[in-house]
């Protein structure tokens, strides 16, 4: 398996197939995927945005999934900015995409954020975000491609440090609504994409990086709705 982070593996797999994808954070940027919605991806002209990933007829759902198999819930290994540094995945993502940010340190982060504002890709609904108190849950951290999903399309195969790599990967990560994440739950694009349709772009070619990252393949009834919404991409 591939041990570079996905975050880089995202931009060199674009290049590979000439679609500008705007979204991935680099090093030392911490500004949202939200925020970057006002630039969407680009996408050339007759380009298959699924070229080299595997198509297959249907998502076989496996019973066996279980979210231990992912590892801890969010740890400090990660080798993307603010990886190691002393705070899990959970805050690095919290302190990427929200802005107007206080922060405070607990336990497990030194540079933990308190309070700040969620401008969220999935809904367009602005949120509050105060830890430690309701709204703290208004804010949740949603695997693109979600573990469940993942793990039926072939991630039942990997061993444990490639699944907790997947399960912390940045480019795998979005700070969104609450709601929005339960409503999503381990949908895949053919029964669920985010209700802001201006986000369907951006979500689906970034959904599509973190398959062609890891090397997964694509249920076929999802195939045509990452497909028809990349189309909605503004041409390279």
């Amino acid at each position: 398996m591939r041990r570079t982070s996905l975050l880089w593996l995202v931009a060199a797999a674009v290049l590979a197939v000439v679609v500008a994808v705007q979204v991935v954070v680099a090093a030392g940027d911490r500004d949202s995927l939200a925020q970057a919605a006002d630039a969407p991806p680009t996408v050339a002209p007759g380009v298959d945005v699924l070229a080299g990933i595997a198509v297959i007829p249907a998502r076989i759902r496996g019973y066996d999934y279980h979210r231990a198999a992912f590892g801890d819930a969010w740890d400090d290994d990660n080798a993307a900015p603010g990886g190691r540094n002393g705070c899990d995945t959970r805050n690095d993502i919290l302190d990427r995409d929200l802005v107007d940010k206080t922060y405070v340190a607990i336990t497990r982060c030194p540079t933990a954020v308190a309070t700040g504002t969620l401008h969220d890709p999935y809904t367009n609904a602005t949120v509050a975000f105060v830890r430690g108190n309701q709204t703290g849950a208004s804010v949740q951290i949603d695997h693109l491609v979600p573990l469940a999903l993942a793990w039926d399309l072939g991630a039942r195969h990997w061993d444990d440090r490639q699944r907790k790599r997947f399960a912390n990967d940045p480019a795998n990560l979005l700070a969104v609504q609450g709601q929005a994440n339960q409503d999503k739950g381990d949908a895949e694009p053919a029964t669920w994409m985010p209700p802001n349709t201006a986000f369907h772009c951006q979500y689906a070619m970034q959904f599509i990086e973190v398959l062609r990252g890891y090397e997964l393949p694509v249920d076929a009834p999802s195939a045509g709705v990452l497909r028809d919404a990349a189309a909605t991409c503004p041409a390279a």
